[in-house]
């Protein structure tokens, strides 16, 4: 056999046995039941024991699939975070003019989108944590990185920040360990602080928007965020 068939077939991943296929139905089915629950009642509404009588499992059998309230939350956490990413990143490519202000502004409305079509997720990657729960546990800042790292990709092709005063040497020097932390090009702390900025600005304005705050103001936000998007894209 030659040895790049060789190769080919030991890299192959191993296809899923019945009873693994037969584990992540359920457990996909069990984080379908948990996100309605999540969309009916909050983070409150979740519970395994609920959970377990609609699967048709006994209370015990199911911390077979999670070992804990939190290991479900982390599990619905991650998903949203990657379902995010994917979101934006889907975006970002789909833009038909390849200018970093169109890209930036693609990027905009798909966050703002994602997250009024399923306030319930956005809501979980952003509010309080419940007590006892490590919302900033390794395996949930690598997932959140995920979309940070696309609007980080658009900066450094959208130009330098506008003139304007210098970043504080404390800000630049953090701004610098968060990018290498995170393994991104920590050269240019002005790109960086505007991607943090947008990321700001974004999350500020949907946050509002999906607690019915424009609405109470009589405002309409679709006008506010065209400007704010405008804003955010040409810097």
């Amino acid at each position: 056999m030659p040895a790049n068939q060789r190769h080919t077939q030991s890299t192959r991943p191993r296809p899923a046995t019945p009873r693994e296929r037969a584990r992540a139905a359920t457990m996909h089915e069990a984080k379908t039941i948990a996100l309605r629950q999540l969309a009916d009642g909050g983070i409150e509404a979740i519970s395994l024991k609920a959970i377990a009588l609609e699967l048709g499992l006994t209370g015990p059998a199911i911390y077979r699939y999670f070992t804990s309230r939190n290991d479900l939350l982390t599990e619905l956490i991650v998903d949203a975070y990657h379902d995010l990413a994917a979101s934006l990143d889907a975006a970002v490519k789909a833009t038909t003019i390849r200018s970093g202000s169109a890209q930036v502004q693609a990027l905009a409305d798909a966050y703002r989108a994602w997250a009024l079509a399923q306030p319930h997720r956005y809501r979980l990657l952003f509010s309080a944590p419940v007590p006892g729960y490590d919302a900033n546990a390794p395996r949930l800042a690598d997932a959140a990185d995920r979309s940070m790292a696309t609007l980080l990709d658009l900066y450094p092709s959208t130009g330098s920040q506008p003139a304007g005063e210098k970043l504080p040497k404390v800000l630049t020097r953090q701004l610098r360990e968060w990018a290498v932390r995170h393994e991104r090009d920590p050269g240019d702390p002005q790109a960086l602080y505007r991607a943090v900025v947008t990321w700001t600005r974004l999350h500020g304005f949907v946050s509002l928007e999906i607690e019915g705050a424009f609405a109470s103001m009589g405002i309409d936000a679709d006008s506010v965020f065209r400007r704010e998007a405008d804003a955010l894209a040409t810097g």
